[in-house]
């Protein structure tokens, strides 16, 4: 028999002293399986059934109505039960009322801290009485553990797995019932008790008769839909009640329609099954990720079928590296495609024994459409790059604020707000601090939380919750911006390309060191398992040059590659000028008596000297002072200009050496074929451009 030892419902573990062999040890055909063993043999009781089964009777036509979330639908159904909808009213305030009144008394007598771990696991009781919509509040919570107090998280997370099973003589005549065959007819085996229990249904292990695969049946649990329903249509006046009362500005009523929705998707196990074929082929490929396959074929909207997949939560083992793979897999799901798994906590996160991430439960599912998945890279740009003027134009754009904001005044705000939780640097921004930094302003600025951006919130939040549990350090927007990084540099999409543009060119002025931070950053979005740490200098430096070339010489680096082109051809006709300015003032003083030259050089000239000085160091990867940026500021020219000629003298020496460059002719032997013969073009195309460069200063410089 296998046991039921709290693994979470949709990861479908063994327990961690079984094997493989199981199944096929210990599980005989349903055939043959005792009536006795297919009653749960469990001590907990299902609080939810006990005190809330008389949320159920709901008739079929009812049922068959709330398949899809529609809020009138649900208020039309219980304004014909009243009496059902006050016993709700009046469970829900009565059993939070006693835990507050409890909570208070705790207080005024000193007792709190003693009565703590108490008041943790009544609370855990009452949402398992209320049911799902509760318990899944409290899952999402009980991701952050940066937030909650230990007593209360240890108990809030044992919402994710640890929930009594329903009857399973229940669950198996739904199953014949949802499939329309007997059991044996589909399974050749199955566990006489359910393997895992959550909020909205239990799952057992079992092997299809068709092919012999081994895998995991979910069962819904009865009632979910009329309990989720009524508990949804109170808290959507609730919200209402709230927004008017506190005077919020974001429409509590449309994140929690928002949330109503997705949950009813999830309600739906062919949708979920849809999504997970979905996922599947978006992400399925990425290394070291795994992703079930779902049976369509003998999934309904109550029993879904799905591959069994073994692991233990990732929470639970510790393992960076699956985080850092877990981070790229929600990049890709945010930003590039823009379907994401809308709820990752702890249970639906596993590593596989085979060291893998295996993603599970796919009804909750988010969607984040082109022109805000963009917006939110431009977003995350700006504020990294502390450009607080931008930002405030992202956030109109993605509906945090009204066109009608105070451009100015919200500028000022945001400065405040960021400007210090940016300063440590990008690998130090906390997802967290910055939602707790801003919501000491939502209110001055009229901010709100878009509905469609409630369930991204939860994803990011949760990821990041995880990794702080045995990383308190961990900061998931550090990591996820090398990513955004490179998306920035490679991606296609003109308005992409358009911030890019205005984000390197300030004014007119190339900001090189945009652009180098960029680059860094761009070159640590790896997830290799192994990094070798032990390299020489000039190792090092040979590998940065590699991956910095390998980037610009392919299709997808063909933009940042025009943009370096045309600032070192602007900066080797500026070094020309330097360097002739350098041979005339050698002249001049060789000659005795000879008048001393003033530069021939501009302010421009300067600026593009000392960027192609920088980008030499970036292109040979080699940086000197410990690769401070330069800052690029405008000095005023001196009358006879003798300032310019000093400061072209100071740089002309500290050009990089012959030894610094030779990386970039070490690696070209090591390139691809095709980029070989790409940077073999380059030559051309620069000669090009400087040729027409200095044919029109020239023509400006006689006839102008």
């Amino acid at each position: 028999m296998l046991l039921y030892s709290s693994p979470s419902l949709n990861s479908f573990l063994f327990n961690s002293n079984s094997n493989s062999n199981f199944l096929s040890k210990n599980h005989k055909s349903l055939k043959s399986v005792p009536q006795t063993l297919r009653v749960v043999n469990n001590n907990d009781v299902d609080a939810f059934t006990e005190k809330s089964g008389y949320l159920f009777e709901l008739s079929s036509s009812e049922a068959d109505s709330l398949n899809d979330y529609d809020l009138k639908k649900i208020a039309a159904i219980y304004k014909r039960k009243p009496f059902i909808l006050l016993r709700r009213l009046f469970q829900i305030g009565s059993t939070f009322g006693r835990w507050l009144a409890a909570r208070y008394i705790d207080s005024i007598t000193e007792k709190s801290d003693l009565m703590f771990k108490i008041r943790a696991a009544e609370l855990r009781q009452i949402l398992l009485e209320l049911g799902p919509a509760y318990i899944k509040i409290a899952q999402a919570v009980s991701s952050r553990p940066d937030l909650i107090p230990p007593s209360y998280l240890d108990e809030l997370s044992m919402l994710q797995d640890r929930i009594a099973p329903f009857s399973t003589e229940v669950a198996l005549n739904t199953i014949e019932q949802e499939l329309g065959s007997p059991i044996d007819m589909i399974f050749s085996e199955i566990s006489p008790e359910p393997t895992a229990a959550a909020s909205l249904g239990q799952v057992y292990q079992a092997r299809l008769r068709s092919n012999g695969q081994v895998v995991a049946v979910k069962v819904q649990r009865p009632g979910v839909q009329a309990a989720i329903s009524l508990d949804i249509l109170i808290l959507h006046f609730m919200a209402g009640v709230v927004k008017k009362a506190g005077r919020f500005n974001s429409d509590l009523q449309a994140v929690v329609d928002e949330w109503a929705s997705s949950l009813f998707r999830e309600m739906d196990y062919i949708k979920e099954a849809k999504n997970g074929l979905k996922f599947r082929e978006l992400y399925g490929g990425i290394e070291d990720v795994l992703v079930p396959y779902m049976y369509l074929e003998n999934t309904t909207r109550r029993v879904l079928v799905m591959e069994w997949v073994e692991g233990k939560k990732l929470s639970e083992v510790k393992d960076l590296y699956l985080v850092e793979v877990g981070v790229y897999c929600s990049f890709n799901q945010l930003l590039e495609y823009g379907f994401y798994h809308a709820d990752p906590h702890p249970g639906n996160l596993l590593r596989t024994y085979n060291g893998k991430l295996a993603y599970i439960d796919f009804g909750m599912m988010g969607e984040f459409n082109q022109e805000f998945r963009d917006g939110f890279i431009e977003a995350c740009l700006h504020l990294v790059n502390r450009d607080f003027d931008a930002l405030a134009k992202d956030f109109v754009t993605l509906g945090f604020l009204p066109p009608t904001s105070d451009k100015e005044g919200v500028t000022k705000a945001l400065t405040g707000v960021f400007q210090n939780a940016v300063a440590k640097g990008v690998s130090n921004i906390s997802f967290g601090d910055l939602l707790g930094n801003l919501g000491t302003t939502m209110y001055k600025l009229k901010f709100q939380i878009p509905s469609y951006f409630s369930l991204v919130i939860r994803s990011v939040a949760v990821l990041e919750g995880i990794a702080i549990g045995f990383n308190p350090n961990y900061k998931v927007l550090g990591s996820t911006y090398p990513w955004i990084a490179r998306k920035v540099l490679t991606d296609s999409s003109p308005q992409l390309r358009s911030s890019l543009q205005a984000l390197l060119y300030e004014k007119g002025v190339f900001r090189i060191d945009r652009l180098e931070s960029l680059l860094s950053e761009s070159l640590r979005a790896r997830t290799e398992k192994a990094l070798v740490k032990s390299q020489l200098e000039d190792n090092d430096s040979k590998v940065a040059v590699k991956q910095i070339l390998s980037f610009t010489l392919t299709e997808k680096g063909a933009f940042v590659r025009e943009i370096l082109l045309q600032e070192i051809a602007k900066g080797l006709d500026a070094f020309g000028l330097a360097t002739l300015d350098y041979l005339t003032s050698m002249a001049n003083t060789s000659i005795p008596f000879a008048a001393s030259s003033s530069s021939s050089m501009t302010e421009e000239d300067m600026m593009n000297l000392r960027t192609f000085r920088r980008l030499m160091l970036i292109l040979s990867g080699f940086q000197k002072n410990g690769g401070s940026p330069v800052e690029l500021k405008r000095t005023v020219p001196s009358k006879n200009q003798n300032m310019y000629s000093e400061e072209a003298s100071l740089i002309f020496y500290q050009f990089p050496s012959v030894e610094e460059i030779l990386p970039i002719l070490s690696v070209f032997p090591e390139l691809p074929p095709e980029l070989q013969q790409q940077l073999l073009l380059l030559p051309a195309d620069l000669a090009g451009r400087l040729i027409s460069r200095v044919t029109a200063r020239t023509i400006r410089r006689v006839f102008l």
